[in-house]
């Protein structure tokens, strides 16, 4: 019986010494709002990687979720998760419903309406800064928007690249 014992006791460390190391590279997270529709939905279960900036570049289009100071309905703070439209350096406007990064057009097929309300004169990007938006521009608060502003590239929690729930979407986050 001891035999047994030790051997479930190994099973166990081992899985969980498994488990802690993919923690450190992924984190699961529930979409909470609707800010990013079409793309996520409300309740998407799906996996960040934690790792992502620490080896490579944020570019524009990465889905990121970031701390915010801004306070949900409990009173902690909440994180927010957003697509990267400007990089440092990047000049970012609003004209005519669309969104230009270097006095160029974007092309936004991801956006919810295909349309971004409102005018913003163009503004860069600083070192160490990002500048985000939903997809679901109508119903989005990001960068535009003053409490939230540029985001630290420091305040990153991860990279969305997975969805895993509802299975009708289950793969790759883009």
């Amino acid at each position: 019986m001891s035999r047994n014992v030790l051997l479930w006791a190994r099973d166990i460390i081992i899985a969980l010494a498994i488990a802690l190391i993919i923690m450190q590279f992924v984190k699961p997270t529930i979409v909470r709002e609707n800010s990013m529709m079409y793309t996520l939905h409300p309740d998407d279960y799906i996996f960040l990687s934690k790792q992502a900036y620490r080896f490579g570049e944020v570019k524009r289009g990465d889905i990121v979720v970031f701390h915010s100071d801004l306070e949900g309905e409990n009173g902690t703070t909440k994180n927010l998760i957003k697509r990267v439209i400007g990089t440092p350096g990047d000049s970012v406007a609003v004209r005519n419903g669309s969104v230009y990064v270097n006095n160029v057009k974007l092309d936004e097929p991801y956006t919810m309406d295909g349309y971004t309300d409102g005018e913003m004169s163009e503004i860069t990007v600083p070192q160490g800064g990002l500048f985000v938006m939903g997809d679901n521009r109508q119903h989005s608060m990001d960068s535009r928007d003053p409490r939230i502003g540029f985001v630290s590239e420091d305040l990153l929690i991860g990279k969305a690249f997975f969805r895993l729930y509802p299975f009708d979407g289950f793969g790759k986050v883009e």
